[in-house]
């Protein structure tokens, strides 16, 4: 039943099993960088807000010069760069074997970074370009789980590492990470052996390129929310579970790995609710949920129990993460005003390039608001902004308002 299904959805001979390894394994290796780095950092470098502010700049700032290496790489196939992505995150978890301090860190996880990015937008791209007609959003679906399976895999594996060795093997936690770093360098050379096929194709796509135009206006203002909100998750939810309540290595990897798991069945959940609902509804109601999540990032401890509010956070850190799926109603709304595939991909990558701009420049600012007036302040910040951003969405016409103009 499976087989038939998937050759239904893919053409043949277009390096579709090739792919999908490969970024299932590079996935394993994304999701163990993700659960061990921030106990890393504060374990043992001890980094404070302030530095983990910083570090994210610097870890953003590929993201940010994307659109430009892309273009750099024109000559160059979808596939190579991502085996070339692939590479350089290999090197950047490979240096980081090496005993160092706080600049090299950051330098080395800029390097993780690049990597990452490049693999990012080109993923996307191949598993359409391996799609047959009419499949291109079932291909990436199934791209989508792939990568989340992968989450749950890495994450589980580092908190089975960390549990095994403190617990009954006495291992040194800067041994285990070391361990860490060295199954991820393994697993990004494995997903570049995997992607290769005699049926993949070596011929160049095309870049999307910046677009700037004046009715995907109120779509890059949600990007600039977007981007400052994602930044604000990725960066300081889970430093504040790591050094306000004291989260393990091993209770991060497992807290990860269940967000992914749920996120398996949560993304295409919201996809159904976005449909039913329409993406105006779901953008202005996903803000107004995520109000009161900023707001128990701040001061659970001080409304709940100390019995209750570790299963509190992990709760509220379970629900950012399905809110952050509900970025896909924002790229629905701007598929309805793109009056080609080709605009559409390149307003959305303009759209990458903004949330990227405003999310390097939030981590510094909302890491000097941690240390100069508390995680309180931080996140009742980051409340604010969200309610800016449901006024914001209120704005955006219904879906049959925008119908009747086209």
């Amino acid at each position: 039943m499976i087989t038939p299904r998937l050759f239904s959805i893919f053409r043949r001979e277009a390096g579709a099993g090739a792919f999908f390894l490969s970024i299932l394994v590079w996935g394993i290796g994304v999701g163990c960088f993700a659960a061990a780095m921030n106990n890393f950092l504060s374990d043992l470098y001890g980094m404070n807000g302030m530095d983990r502010g910083w570090l994210e700049f610097f870890r953003e700032l590929p993201g940010l010069l994307l659109v430009f290496i892309l273009a750099l790489l024109h000559r160059v196939s979808d596939w190579r760069v991502m085996r070339i992505g692939s590479l350089i995150s290999l090197a950047g978890a490979a240096l980081l074997l090496i005993p160092s301090d706080k600049i090299f860190v950051t330098a080395t996880i800029m390097i993780w970074s690049m990597g990452e990015h490049l693999v990012m937008p080109v993923r996307s791209a191949i598993a359409m370009q391996i799609a047959r007609p009419a499949h291109a959003g079932q291909s990436l679906g199934y791209l989508t789980g792939v990568i989340n399976f992968g989450t749950v895999a890495g994450s589980l594996l580092v908190a089975a590492i960390f549990f095994l060795g403190v617990t009954y093997f006495d291992i040194s936690r800067a041994s285990l990470f070391r361990i860490v770093w060295c199954i991820i360098a393994g697993l990004m050379l494995v997903s570049v052996i995997c992607s290769f096929s005699p049926s993949v194709p070596r011929i160049p796509s095309r870049r999307p390129r910046l677009l700037f135009h004046r009715k995907f206006g109120k779509f890059y203002a949600l990007e600039l929310f977007y981007g400052a909100r994602k930044q604000i998750f990725i960066t300081f939810a889970p430093y504040v579970l790591i050094r306000e309540y004291g989260f393990s290595t091993s209770q991060m990897a497992a807290l990860l790995g269940v967000c992914a798991l749920v996120n398996i069945f949560g993304g295409p959940a919201v996809g159904r609710v976005t449909d039913r609902l329409g993406y105006r509804t779901v953008m202005i109601w996903d803000t107004v949920i995520l109000f009161f999540v900023c707001l128990l990032y701040g001061y659970a401890g001080r409304i709940f129990p100390a019995a209750l509010v570790t299963l509190v956070l992990c709760l509220n850190f379970l629900l950012d993460t399905v809110l952050s799926t509900t970025s896909l109603a924002t790229n629905i709304y701007v598929r309805t005003l793109a009056d080609s595939n080709d605009e559409l991909t390149a307003t959305l990558s303009t759209g990458i390039s903004i949330n990227h701009l405003i999310a390097i420049l939030s981590a510094p600012i909302g890491g000097w608001i941690w240390m100069k007036f508390g995680i309180g302040v931080l996140f009742s910040f980051a409340a604010v902004m969200a309610v800016c951003n449901t006024l914001f969405a209120m704005t955006i016409p219904r879906p049959a308002a925008v119908s009747a103009r086209r």
